[in-house]
């Protein structure tokens, strides 16, 4: 079958160990079903994979990705939920493309009960935007941000996939969003989405409840200045740098919740599911490739010049 795999790992030039080609066909084990995978899309977690971060030699050749519309044999649309319990892993869980094959290819394994069904109304390419990027997002708001008590959200560095869905997000649940950017053309593109666009560390006219955090370093002390006492700052990523400085005093004085989140349940994706049904919220596709052309695609993500979710046509 045709799929798109890391042969190599390469921390400084991960595109070098990028391999499209032919891959053995999975195999059900009990309790796990194989589906035809209609669309997938990329994350930055596959980039991170061709790094090595969470994926070793010895692993290798290794299928990418964690998002997958599938097909089940009776012709059912479902939608892949990429986290896989993992007793040994210190979170508890791995991520398809991690310990088990990914999602790039024209056919993937997952337990059964990881097969979620799609509702009519929700299309193949929004749906595929769903499983990773989205489903952090929801769950940075909903369930570790707690959203429902908040009048106002910070989201820093809107275009990347999470930060962008988060504003999408956050704006149908009826919330004040703000978000940042460095880009001028992505701060107008995210105005379009709802938000009130501002520059990267600008005073805000008001301090949030949630802070929406992808950033890290850059943005970490802008998170804190902006937060209201007692607000969440929900932090699922780290894009410029691995470790921040922070003003303990403003955490204390302030009792500011700074609160990890990673991926979300398979309720959680259920729930988000039903929202993207039901309140007519699309997902941002920023462009679809042919699966021939995955290479392309991973190019532009790795150029970070991307605004919400590049996709996969399997057909």
């Amino acid at each position: 079958m045709r799929a798109v795999y890391a042969e190599a790992i390469n921390p400084e030039n991960p595109l070098s160990g990028l391999a499209i080609g032919e891959r053995p066909e999975p195999a059900a084990q009990p309790g796990w079903a194989v589906v035809r995978v209609l669309a997938s899309a990329l994350n930055h977690h596959d980039i991170w994979s061709l790094r090595g971060v969470g994926l070793s030699e010895a692993q290798l050749p290794m299928i990418l990705g964690c998002d997958a519309v599938a097909e089940t044999d009776d012709g059912s649309r479902v939608l892949v939920h990429a986290v896989i319990p993992e007793a040994k892993d210190p979170r508890g869980f791995s991520l398809l493309s991690e310990k088990h094959q990914g999602t790039l290819a024209d056919y993937v394994t997952v337990p059964a009960e990881n097969l979620l069904p799609l509702p009519e109304q929700v299309s193949t390419q929004d749906a595929v935007a769903l499983p990773t990027a989205w489903l952090t997002a929801y769950r940075m708001l909903t369930t570790k941000g707690r959203i429902q008590d908040a009048d106002a959200v910070l989201v820093q560095g809107a275009g990347g996939g999470v930060a962008t869905a988060a504003v999408v997000l956050a704006h149908a649940m009826g919330k004040r969003v703000y978000a940042t950017s460095r880009d001028a053309a992505k701060r107008e593109k995210i105005a379009a989405l709802g938000a009130i666009a501002v520059e990267p560390g600008a005073r805000l006219p008001e301090r949030v409840d949630v802070v929406i955090e992808t950033v890290g370093p850059a943005t970490f002390d802008h998170s804190l200045k902006c937060a209201a006492p007692g607000a969440r700052i929900v932090v699922s990523g780290s894009t410029s740098g691995r470790s921040a400085e922070m003003l303990l005093a403003r955490v204390f004085m302030m009792e500011l919740q700074i609160l990890g989140s990673s991926m979300g349940t398979a309720d959680e994706l259920r729930a988000l599911i039903d929202l993207v049904a039901t309140q007519g919220v699309r997902p941002v596709i920023d462009e679809v490739f042919a699966f021939a052309d995955a290479r392309q695609a991973f190019e532009k993500l790795a150029t970070g010049d991307v605004f919400g979710k590049l996709v996969l046509a399997h057909s």
